[in-house]
């Protein structure tokens, strides 16, 4: 890694995500004593969480979401708003801070997709990311009555599918397609539209966009690997085509840095520059002020849950112990190479959430690996990753760049003709 490539370096930076799905990662945590689920779902919740992240200068928060009924009975966090739409309410009144609404692309077509996130670009100016979900839920294929529910496979494969058509149609318009010429009374350069036309397995999608260029020309992709073997496979292959950021679900580093280290390998494959892959590992978070308490409060939440619901837990990486320690985990297991930083899954987000701001990150920061202020006025910028050239811009330049070597050619010939 050049030392004289700022770009490059900032890849490096430690990075720290944190999810902000539901009243946090454990799902009986709204029992607990002296949380404000009553409000999950009201407006000034969101926007506390959300600014409590931005001051902390979290890289970026993930809102989950889902079109079905979190598993575990009535005794389990259940209900969701729509995630895409909270992330567009919160972009005006936010600064720096990525806004990642996780959106399922199983039943939702790649053009709404395209919009929505497009539209999130703009009302944030730059900061909008988005994580591709699937469902493998017969219950959610019911809902929407158009598709028989679908094998990881399948599933995974369209997801893949989707991000591609997505990228297409956010580069059917040219940066500077809007000239708003009013002598000519041309709001936009038709030449400067493009149609995708695209043909795969499950789509078929004409184009252009409705909506210009997003500000970042694409929005920052999150792919989520899961735990379940099943998907396990079919994910790595979309983050590796795919992904800006991997969201990686490990129990230990020797599991994490193969996992990183397979994902790279997979994205050089593909043509991509592997550096430009942002790996990290989704830690579950539940903090006291010492080890003793935080391990009470771990079993009190454990004894509140339904049979089964925890299952998950046992297979993921987890701290259970103060905030400040927390630090120590993250910066070790970056130093050493095993990720580019971790996502934050506090489990209770009235509590854990603010601990996390109050002592893991100054922690941190005195140690001079974790930033105190944004850097960039995008999210891509802020992550040093490079804004994409618009794919048909470049066929044109090829393409005018190949005829006028035709011509030239042509017109050498000629003249060396009527030199013989």
């Amino acid at each position: 890694m050049s030392q004289l490539d700022p770009a490059r370096n900032r890849l490096r930076a430690l990075r720290l995500g944190v999810d902000l799905t539901d009243a946090g990662a454990h799902p009986t945590v709204w029992r607990e004593v002296g949380t404000r689920h009553a409000q999950q779902f009201d407006l000034p919740t969101f926007l506390s969480h959300i600014a409590a992240a931005q001051n902390a200068v979290f890289d970026f928060a993930v809102i989950g979401d889902s079109f079905g009924i979190q598993p575990g009975g009535n005794s389990v966090y259940q209900g969701r708003v729509d995630s895409a739409l909270i992330a567009s309410r919160v972009a005006p009144v936010t600064r720096g801070i990525g806004l990642v609404p996780s959106i399922n692309v199983t039943h939702t077509e790649p053009f709404h997709v395209s919009k929505l996130v497009a539209t999130l670009d703009y009302v944030s100016r730059g900061r909008a990311g988005w994580e591709p979900t699937v469902s493998l839920s017969a219950t959610e294929a019911k809902l929407f009555g158009r598709k028989d529910v679908q094998t990881a496979h399948s599933a995974w494969q369209e997801a893949g599918e989707v991000t591609d058509v997505v990228r297409r149609l956010w580069d059917s318009w040219e940066d500077d397609a809007e000239i708003r010429d009013a002598a000519t009374s041309r709001f936009v350069d038709r030449d400067k539209l493009h149609y995708v036309d695209y043909e795969g397995i499950n789509f078929k999608v004409k184009g252009p966009s409705i909506t210009p260029r997003p500000i970042q020309g694409h929005a920052v992709t999150v792919v989520s690997i899961p735990r379940d073997l099943d998907q396990q496979e079919h994910a790595i292959d979309v983050a590796a085509r795919e992904a800006d950021i991997v969201r990686i679900q490990v129990e230990d580093a020797e599991e994490a840095s193969a996992l990183r280290q397979r994902l790279k390998a997979q994205a050089a494959e593909h043509g991509r520059d592997p550096e430009s892959v942002i790996v990290l590992a989704d830690i579950f978070v539940v903090t006291g002020e010492n080890p003793s308490t935080a391990q009470v409060r771990y079993d009190i939440l454990r004894d509140l849950e339904p049979a089964g619901t925890s299952d998950h837990l046992t297979l993921t990486l987890r701290h259970v112990g103060t905030a400040a320690a927390l630090a120590g985990t993250i910066a070790q297991w970056f130093t050493d190479g095993v990720v580019d930083g971790f996502v934050i899954r506090p489990a209770a987000l009235h509590t854990d959430l603010r601990e996390v701001i109050d002592f893991t990150i100054p922690k941190l920061q005195n140690r001079g690996l974790f930033p105190r202020s944004y850097r960039g006025a995008t999210f891509r910028e802020h992550l040093g990753l490079e804004r994409p050239a618009n794919r048909y811009e470049l066929e044109r330049d090829q393409n005018q760049d190949q005829d006028q070597g035709q011509s030239i050619g042509s017109l050498l010939t000629a003249e060396a003709n009527a030199s013989a």
